[in-house]
């Protein structure tokens, strides 16, 4: 009886498990390929614009960023500037991104020199890797994260994760204690045998890879399982501080005066000092005056260890001040996530085991298509034609 039942749960897991995959099988393999394609986006960025991303250092100070973006403005007609990324370094340039236009678009990014606010060059690289990003988060549908790609994307990890856990189940062997058993495939079988090989080994060497990365990937994906996260994660305290809605503005008021970078460059400079290598300060979307500024120490080696502060664009005053340092171990997971969602929190190799990985989702795709193939090919059954004469008969 027990024999029976523990067949039924595997017939069913199996029918599961391929149904979910002939479903899924393209648009988890495009997801994957994305991916593989950032893993080193900011090595290859970095590497194409080494030439405008540096200026010689002079004597005289840098301009502030305010008399930058009007010099700027000034020299050419550009759209509204939305952050600017700032260094320590005398000899780095300052980044300049743009706010989007009436129709959506956002204008490319510039390098500017500190000094002058002479422009050096738009990054290469930038437009591609931006297309390559919204087909891996939102599928290039309209509305990008606000918009059904994000579900669609997040639903689709849910059903990854559905594969994974039913092949791990269907591919657990009897000798449980058997290395061989579990990392060797065997090459020296052919057709749907190899194919079964590879699928089921090579999904284990990765499975510990694609977990990490849908589990970390529904973070982006749904609120309720980023708010499950905060409040598995996070302090009480952390969990409850939410950003304040943007509220509506009153029909007869009158527009918010423009404000610039200057008070919350000049307070974030009094609080840090030279114990920062860059900031990007971010003025706000609405009608609100509270800068962001994001800011990296000289010994960070990941995106995102860094500390946040929110400053009062037109008094200067310290809003809030958010140090990485400071977080419980709960909360450095949280703020790293993305880190462990494409691997960089293993340094370079973590991020070429993700890639390696992540390019060899359509590997799985193709075998388990081919099983699929061969199996309804098997259980074919042999039909002669009616009316057909035997000899002999």
């Amino acid at each position: 009886m027990a024999a029976r039942l523990g067949h039924t749960i595997k017939a069913v897991l199996f029918q599961v498990h391929s149904i979910a995959g002939l479903v899924l099988a393209l648009l988890v393999s495009m997801i994957a390929l994305t991916g593989a394609i950032m893993s080193f986006e900011d090595e290859i960025v970095d590497h194409l614009n080494a030439g405008i991303m540096q200026v010689a250092p002079r004597q005289a100070p840098a301009l502030m960023p305010d008399a930058l973006v009007a010099r700027l403005k000034a020299s050419q007609d550009l759209g509204k500037v939305a952050a600017v990324t700032l260094s320590s370094d005398p000899s780095a340039a300052v980044h300049v991104r743009f706010a989007r236009d009436d129709r959506g678009d956002r204008p490319t990014s510039l390098y500017v020199d500190p000094y002058d606010a002479s422009v050096l060059g738009a990054p290469r690289g930038e437009a591609f890797f931006a297309t390559v990003r919204r087909l891996h988060r939102w599928l290039l549908i309209p509305g990008d994260g606000k918009g059904w790609g994000r579900p669609i994307t997040g639903t689709i990890a849910l059903g990854l994760i559905v594969m994974l856990v039913t092949g791990l189940v269907l591919r657990w062997p009897r000798r449980v204690g058997s290395v061989k058993m579990w990392l060797k495939p065997n090459l020296g079988l052919g057709g749907r045998a190899l194919h079964r090989s590879l699928h089921t080994v090579i999904g284990t060497w990765v499975l510990p890879v694609y977990l990490t990365m849908t589990l970390t990937g529904l973070y982006f994906s749904f609120e309720w399982y980023k708010d499950g996260v905060t409040w598995l994660l996070a302090r009480p305290h952390v969990t409850a501080a939410k950003m304040p809605a943007k509220l509506p503005r009153a029909a007869n008021s009158e527009p918010a005066p423009p404000i610039g970078f200057d008070p919350a460059w000049v307070t974030f400079q009094r609080e840090e000092g030279d114990r920062f290598s860059k900031a990007l300060l971010t003025l706000p979307a609405g009608p609100g005056t509270t800068i962001r500024i994001r800011s990296w120490g000289k010994a960070s080696l990941l995106e995102t260890t860094r500390d946040e502060f929110r400053i009062d664009a037109v008094t200067g005053q310290l809003v809030s001040a958010e140090r990485f340092a400071d977080k419980t171990f709960g909360e450095k997971i949280i703020a790293a996530i993305y880190d462990i969602h494409r691997g960089e929190i293993l340094g370079w190799p973590g991020k070429l085991a993700f890639m390696i990985a992540a390019m060899s989702m359509p590997l799985f795709a193709i075998t388990g298509i081919l099983l699929y193939l061969s199996r309804r090919k098997l259980r074919r059954p042999a039909r002669q034609p009616l009316g057909r004469l035997v000899p002999g008969e």
